[in-house]
């Protein structure tokens, strides 16, 4: 399987079994609360210093805003998100 695959399913769990927030803002929050333990941006996120985060671990998602959004689920694109909790996927292991 793809790392991209792999990825996915992850990032699916993630959402679906635990505590995700979407948006730079709720991602920086998180960041700033110590609560985040991931934060993912895609390729256009307009938030340089969230891709550059040292805090926490960081991914690029290999992708725009719009891919990110549905890959999410999302009806709208998602430019940052931070899981807080990675419930029962394997994210964190990527």
């Amino acid at each position: 399987m793809s790392e991209n695959v792999d990825f996915s399913k992850a990032l699916k769990a993630a959402i679906n079994t635990g505590d995700v927030v979407f948006g730079v803002d709720q991602a920086q929050k998180a960041v700033a609360n110590g609560k985040a333990q991931m934060v993912i941006v895609s390729e256009n996120c307009p938030c340089a210093e969230l891709a550059a985060c040292k805090d926490v671990k960081v991914r690029v998602y290999d992708g725009n805003n719009m891919e990110l959004g549905a890959l999410c689920g999302k009806p709208f694109s998602v430019s940052a998100l931070a899981i807080i909790d990675k419930g029962t996927s394997t994210i964190l292991d990527l």
